[in-house]
């Protein structure tokens, strides 16, 4: 079990790591929400993977048990990732919607309002 949620965090975290290395809004978008999955994975690996077990303590003894704290640190991860996930889609709709396009610019503008010197 534990190499099956390894592996899935390494290829949500490759693929997010690709994703976010593009030059458009949607795929970064998108590869920081696969990098918040993979982070949810994760938490909820780290409270031991053990099934069919309670999450709290038994009152007869030394039972083992699951840890209830990442569960809810990844139930309160998933709300925040998808309010980020939905505000930066609208940030990127609007620039969008006034560029005309997605892509992302690497080189800085030039300045306009810099002197040009004229050779004569």
């Amino acid at each position: 079990m534990e190499i099956v949620v390894a592996s899935s965090v390494a290829v949500l975290t490759a693929g997010g790591v690709y994703l976010i290395l593009r030059l458009r809004t949607f795929p970064v978008i998108l590869g920081l929400a696969l990098l918040s999955y993979a982070v949810n994975i994760f938490l909820f690996a780290s409270g031991r993977l053990a099934s069919g077990l309670p999450p709290v303590l038994s009152r007869y003894g030394d039972a083992t048990y699951t840890d209830p704290l990442p569960q809810a640190l990844v139930l309160t991860a998933i709300v925040i990732s998808f309010g980020m996930t939905a505000v930066l889609v609208i940030v990127a709709l609007g620039a969008f919607l006034e560029s005309g396009s997605d892509r992302i610019d690497i080189a800085p503008p030039e300045d306009d309002a810099a002197p040009q010197e004229s050779h004569r």
